[in-house]
């Protein structure tokens, strides 16, 4: 514990500072050498501390959606994860679990199309869809954060719009995680994540939203639908170019 007649210098900011923790940007006022245990003690400590803003995110994105995204726009951004963080983590949680268990979702699909060329080109662009899904599924986050400021316009702004998309988005990540491990394992049933995803979503807005419920269930089913079908067109369609001129 450092003493009030201990002045020292914060090594982030160089602000002076009396205390354990700087009063400026919060670090430590004693820092030292990196080592090896502080750099997965920090991370152990923000993953999986029952405190840790993952699990506090986790709860509320499961329980009380509405409630979540509303204290993150209206400011209480150091209590939960940050949404983009939120969606890297589980995109990479899907890829390295997708990896371990070498899924591919269309293992026993065909396209039979007359011209082979053409058959070929859509195989590949199906490929590298699926093989880059983690980045595509950005264009998802924008079509959803697109059409919610379309249906419902005057309720937010397109930037915070976008930002619950990346926390939905990564809940879709979660889901489609978890049913890739059901198409594995059990039934070949690919769109249980999707509708799953799409009646979470309908809730989550319910509960965002709080008012004129039945206006809100229905706008959010179309906000649903039209973003989906947006994200996979434009996906797809990147896909079939990349691969046919690339």
């Amino acid at each position: 514990m450092i003493l009030d007649s201990e002045e020292t210098y914060c090594k982030n900011c160089s602000a002076s500072t009396h205390s354990t923790y700087c009063s400026e940007c919060g670090q430590r006022a004693r820092v030292g050498a990196i080592t090896i245990k502080e750099t997965f003690g920090d991370l152990a400590a923000s993953l999986f501390s029952l405190e840790a803003p993952i699990w506090r995110t986790l709860k509320l994105l499961f329980t009380n959606p509405g409630r979540l995204f509303r204290e993150f726009l209206a400011g209480k951004r150091k209590q939960y994860y940050k949404p983009v963080t939120f969606f890297i983590l589980t995109s990479f949680i899907y890829l390295l679990l997708r990896s371990w268990i070498d899924y591919d979702p269309f293992r026993d699909s065909t396209v039979v199309i007359n011209d082979s060329g053409t058959s070929q080109n859509l195989t590949d662009a199906r490929t590298f869809m699926i093989t880059h899904i983690d980045k595509f599924l950005f264009v998802f986050v924008f079509s959803l954060g697109i059409f919610l400021k379309l249906f419902f316009y005057n309720q937010r702004r397109l930037a915070e719009f976008i930002a619950i998309s990346f926390y939905l988005l990564g809940v879709y990540t979660l889901f489609v995680t978890l049913n890739m491990f059901y198409v594995q394992y059990i039934d070949d049933l690919q769109f249980l994540g999707m509708l799953a995803m799409w009646l979470y979503f309908i809730l989550s807005m319910v509960s965002f939203f709080q008012k004129r419920k039945i206006v809100v269930v229905l706008k959010s089913f179309f906000v649903f639908f039209f973003a989906f079908l947006v994200y996979v067109f434009i996906a797809f369609g990147l896909s079939y170019l990349i691969v046919s001129f690339f």
